[in-house]
């Protein structure tokens, strides 16, 4: 392109690229891009003039060249795909009537903070330095799939598709993005630092499946919607640190599963919403902490199965009233609660009773010292297991509960043992059993004869010297074989305690 093409705009932007320096026509510092397109000839350049000047501009010795434009409005495609800009692209408060195309392009650094586009395409693209889009406005995808970005990526109060449609924040959109193209494709890229979307506004669905972040990815006060769909698709996405999601609001699901992130994967104060469907899937992670503090309830299915984590922070109020815990392993819980709190969330499980969460439970309780809060778990997991037996071996769980707890309440049996002692105690008392050799026979005492039939091991010398007859007969054989059944139980309870020490 001759430079007596250029319009008096595009003359003044030449002229500055060489020394890197800014062109700004902007009338006041807080206009808005979105009217653009009534801006007249004095602020548009030509996309073919920068594709000019990124491809071949001219360069001066002892001065580093670069594309510094704001307030302009872009005309045409800006084409570089393929191509390779050897300096930073800057082109702040822009509007751009086309998409611009800088698919498997490479390029210095690539700044459209605050600029309004119908969309971007730049799957592959390769940024040496930074990516920013910080508070632009892009109606029409963001394509970056297999991008590589060496330093951070900013969309930080960045507002991405149409927005949901009259009749509330989960009013079905009739072009819903759910059943469309994402808004923001980051699938497979790779980012050396943060990604930073801060206050992002998504009216569709974001994907970063299979990305790799170096540092976190920050989400904080971002507004993500896709009712019905995916709001958040991050399948086997890594994180170096952190993924915070801090106020989060998400209308639709959001799918971590596989993901990896080695410290805290932070939910407080977010608003998880996808009636009907799951709202957070997590399946299948590898977590350091996972964090739902002062969530309100979420609305839809939590699935965490497979997962594991070091530390696993909900309040119980915070689950919905279906989840998926199997095979989820978490070394402790926070806040630490009574167990009678926590086990109402087992009784949600969509699969039915699962051994391995009554017994994932027990395991936390017993690595913080709650020995009490341990027992009570389990033998809340032998009665939800009684209610998958058949009605006879369900009597006997029964029994076996209302007796001892299934030996988890010793001091139940030793109730148990003082009924039946002052049973037979007072029923000897009024008939004494006959002597089986009435010259050598020890003075009768109800109390110590009933001991002798209760204790299986010690013995008083008065079980052995007189025999009881009639209905007393019977009473004894049935002292004799609760207290077997009673005295184990408690000698179990005792060793427990003992070995716990």
């Amino acid at each position: 392109m001759e430079i007596t093409d250029l319009t008096p705009a595009e003359h003044r932007v030449w002229q500055a690229f060489a020394v890197d320096g800014g062109v700004d026509f902007r009338e006041s510092d807080d206009e808005d891009p979105a009217a653009g397109a009534l801006w007249g000839p004095e602020r548009t350049v030509r996309a073919e003039v920068l594709r000019a000047l990124l491809l071949n501009g001219p360069t001066r010795d002892g001065e580093t060249a670069g594309l510094k434009l704001t307030g302009a409005r872009v005309t045409g495609q800006l084409h570089l795909m393929y191509g390779t800009v050897d300096h930073a692209v800057r082109l702040r408060s822009c509007y751009f009537e086309q998409s611009p195309n800088l698919y498997g392009a490479q390029v210095r650094a690539l700044v459209l903070s605050e600029s309004v586009l119908p969309g971007l395409t730049a799957g592959t693209l390769r940024v040496d330095v930074v990516l920013r889009i910080t508070c632009c406005r892009i109606a029409g995808p963001v394509r970056l799939a297999g991008a590589q970005v060496a330093g951070a990526f900013f969309l930080n109060g960045a507002r991405l598709g149409t927005p949901a449609a009259p009749g509330g924040p989960d009013a079905p959109d009739p072009s819903d993005e759910a059943t469309g193209e994402p808004v923001l494709q980051l699938n497979h890229a790779v980012i050396g630092a943060d990604v930073w979307a801060v206050g992002l506004h998504a009216h569709g669905e974001v994907r970063l499946n299979g990305a790799t972040v170096g540092g976190q990815i920050n989400l904080d006060d971002a507004e993500l919607h896709a009712s019905g769909g995916t709001a958040l698709h991050a399948e086997t996405l890594s994180v170096g640190t952190d993924l915070r999601a801090v106020r989060l609001r998400a209308h639709g699901r959001v799918d971590l599963s596989g993901a990896r992130v080695p410290r805290q994967l932070n939910f407080a104060y977010a608003r998880l919403s996808n009636p009907g469907g799951q709202a957070l899937r997590a399946s299948s992670c590898v977590i350091g902490e996972l964090w739902l503090r002062e969530v309100p309830p979420i609305r839809g299915t939590v699935n965490l199965r497979r997962s594991q984590l070091d530390l696993l922070h909900v309040p119980p109020q915070a689950w919905p009233d279906q989840v998926r815990l199997d095979g989820l392993t978490y070394r402790s819980l926070a806040p630490h609660l009574p167990a009678e709190q926590r086990l109402p969330l087992l009784e949600r499980e969509e699969s039915g009773y699962l051994p391995h969460a009554y017994e994932q439970l027990t395991t936390a309780y017993r690595a913080v010292g709650d020995e009490a809060a341990a027992r009570t778990v389990q033998l809340a997991k032998l009665r939800r297991h009684r209610r998958t037996l058949p009605r006879y071996a369900r009597a006997w769980g029964h029994l076996q509960d209302t007796t001892v707890g299934y030996g988890f309440r010793p001091m139940r049996a030793a109730g148990w043992l003082l009924v039946l002692l002052l049973t037979g105690a007072c029923a000897f008392a009024l008939e004494h059993p006959r002597p089986l050799k009435p010259g050598e026979a020890p003075d009768f005492n109800p109390v110590f004869y009933t001991l002798d039939l209760l204790l299986p091991i010690i013995g008083f010398g008065q079980e052995g010297a007189f025999a009881p007859q009639g209905w007393y007969q019977w009473l004894s054989y049935l002292l004799i074989a609760t207290g077997w059944v009673l005295v184990t139980t408690v000698a179990a309870g005792i060793t427990r305690s003992l070995n716990r020490q």
